[in-house]
């Protein structure tokens, strides 16, 4: 007979399904999870005792609430908006707000609950939350962003803080909309703290923060490959997205001598053989963000390029891959095919863009494969960095910065190396390591704290 509270990992994931009914994309995260956690706590009664994983993968709690605004023609449109707050253990939680039409209770919650273990991973004393709203902000003028994120505040205000919960941007949320919300904040409360980030540098924000996700999952591939002795430079990489996150890791692929070969949007994606340049980054930027164009206007723009619609770039041979548009962009057929195409490293720059078959093709091929929860940490690091600055009304410099976000995106990956290897090999599962050294940070916390 187990030990009171031993539950073995196919009872875990019934018992986990029954209780979170029609939310998929919550119940991957945590059998993503589990399926590492469970043979590492198998000999470490504590954890089972006090059913660590199993309140873990339990919000503290989850906030809705209905969002009503105006749109420039006077009608009325109702949104719903959500906070999960998941785990706040190692400190308030922390994760972004977004707002797009496919978000649902259950894609927050997996995000909160992935959110917990990167935060951890950083060393910064943060905890796990995200929120958002099915709300499209494309297409919409500034005035109704305005109002809609004004309204929404109006809500969430009662239920964040600087030392209670700092949400952050995230897909359809940039400085636009963090710049509204923290008025409204701001103007309800009375107080100037640093209750968001992602601010601008003129009201409290940090430097680098734009650029820190998609530096940190470039970061994260060179220290993979450095401890091998090889590097980025003279590869070939494929990425998905146009957004924050790939087009600043295109800007430090290159920057590393790497060559760059695809970007993306929900349209399909692009295909430049002769490598994506600089000044071909820039103008990607300058396209979706002011211009507000599609990815698509690159072949137009840029001679022996290519335009494939509705289609995504893993079937481009290339060396490296950086996911970094949504969730479950990349499937297990499209892992097989990356990988029998010679790509060699992976490195997450959304959040589980990758599903679980094709983590499972990964871990089996043997490859470098950095998760989100390890490869994308740069961008809250950051955040935790904007949070300590506003907390004693500094700014550090851009030199200090980047020198922290280096040194935090290398204790990542030292972190997973310490928990991913296995006796007898040099191999790292870096799934393993991200899952178990964020779990423990987190799990050691709860025991302090007793049934709470």
């Amino acid at each position: 007979m187990a030990p009171p509270g031993h539950v073995d990992l196919s009872g875990f994931l019934e018992g986990l399904k029954r209780r979170n009914p029609g939310q998929p994309e919550f119940v991957q995260a945590v059998q993503e999870v589990a399926e590492d956690i469970f043979d590492f706590i198998a000999d470490k009664e504590a954890y089972h005792r006090w059913q660590i994983l199993r309140r873990i993968a339990e919000p503290d709690r989850v906030v809705s609430f209905r969002v009503v605004w105006q749109d420039d023609k006077n009608n009325i449109r109702v949104q719903r908006g959500w906070r999960v707050q998941n785990n706040n253990a190692i400190g308030p939680y922390k994760g972004g707000i977004r707002f797009h039409p496919t978000v649902t209770e259950s894609v927050l919650k997996f995000l909160a609950f992935e959110q917990t273990f990167k935060n951890a991973l950083t060393g910064l004393p943060m905890g796990g939350g995200k929120g958002g709203a099915n709300f499209n902000p494309k297409g919409k003028s500034d005035s109704e962003v305005m109002r809609f994120c004004q309204s929404f505040m109006t809500e969430l205000y009662r239920h964040i803080g600087a030392d209670v919960d700092v949400p952050a941007g995230d897909i359809g949320v940039g400085a636009r909309e963090i710049g509204y919300m923290f008025g409204q904040y701001k103007r309800i409360t009375n107080e100037f703290t640093g209750v968001l980030t992602g601010k601008g540098l003129e009201y409290g924000g940090s430097l680098i923060r734009t650029e820190a996700t998609g530096y940190g999952a470039v970061y994260f591939l060179e220290n993979m490959l450095s401890r091998l002795g090889n590097s980025v430079e003279g590869k070939t990489a494929v990425i998905s997205g146009s957004g924050n996150v790939a087009t600043h890791a295109a800007e430090k692929m290159v920057q590393l001598g790497g060559k760059v070969l695809t970007l993306s949007d929900s349209e399909g994606f692009i295909h430049d053989p002769d490598g994506i340049t600089q000044e071909k980054i820039d103008w990607v930027k300058a396209h979706k963000t002011k211009r507000r164009g599609r990815i698509s206007d690159y072949a137009k723009e840029f001679t022996g390029s290519t335009f494939h619609a509705g289609q995504r770039p893993w079937g481009v041979p290339c060396d490296l891959a950086l996911p970094c548009a949504t969730e479950n962009e990349l499937t297990g057929q499209e892992a097989e095919l990356l990988v029998k195409n010679g790509c060699i490293a992976v490195s997450e720059g959304a959040n589980m863009p990758t599903d679980l078959d094709g983590v499972h093709v990964f871990k089996e091929a043997g490859i470098l494969y950095a998760p989100g929860k390890a490869a994308n940490a740069g961008g809250v690091a950051v955040s935790g960095l904007e949070m300590s600055q506003n907390s004693a009304r500094i700014s550090w410099k851009e030199a200090e910065l980047q020198q922290l976000l280096k040194d935090i995106m290398q204790g990542i990956h030292e972190r997973c190396v310490e928990y991913g290897g296995r006796a007898g090999t040099d191999h790292i599962n870096y799934v393993r390591g991200a899952n178990i050294a964020g779990f423990k940070k987190v799990a050691d916390a709860m025991l302090a704290y007793g049934v709470v």
